[in-house]
């Protein structure tokens, strides 16, 4: 089952258009990501006391309509897809039920030097329940 959140646009995130700045959306993205692992017992945390990282190899993104100060976007994260050493992600911003942003990126887990790896024991069961 996807993972939601929420989170509330703050008057810095934005640009000059009095929208929040397209750069600001990866940190939500991020953020709801690290929180859906977590969700499942497998955050950041214990990924690196194992020895391994998760980092981002790919990324698109899809800006639908602007967002603004005061609003709160639901963000939606789901598993598509995991292999051995990569998953695939997908991702909605939404402010009421309308689509703002929406992401879709690969991960790929790598040792602490930057190597490939396979995913840890238990990764991929735990991670499981994120898809839809």
């Amino acid at each position: 089952m996807a993972y939601v959140n929420s989170v509330g646009v703050r008057f810095y995130e934005l640009d000059p258009y009095d929208h929040v700045n397209h750069a600001v959306y990866f940190s939500y993205f991020e953020t709801a990501r690290i929180e859906a692992l977590s969700s499942v017992g497998y955050d950041l945390t214990r990924l690196k006391e194992e020895g391994f990282h998760l980092v981002v190899t790919d990324v698109r993104a899809r800006f639908h309509r602007p967002a603004a100060y005061g609003e709160t976007l639901e963000i939606t994260s789901r598993l598509i897809e995991s292999k051995r050493v990569t998953s695939r992600w997908g991702q909605i911003a939404a402010v009421e039920g309308q689509v703002v942003a929406t992401v879709e990126l690969t991960g790929a887990i790598t040792d602490a030097e930057g190597r490939p790896r396979r995913a840890p024991a238990g990764f991929l069961q735990a991670i499981e329940p994120l898809r839809s």
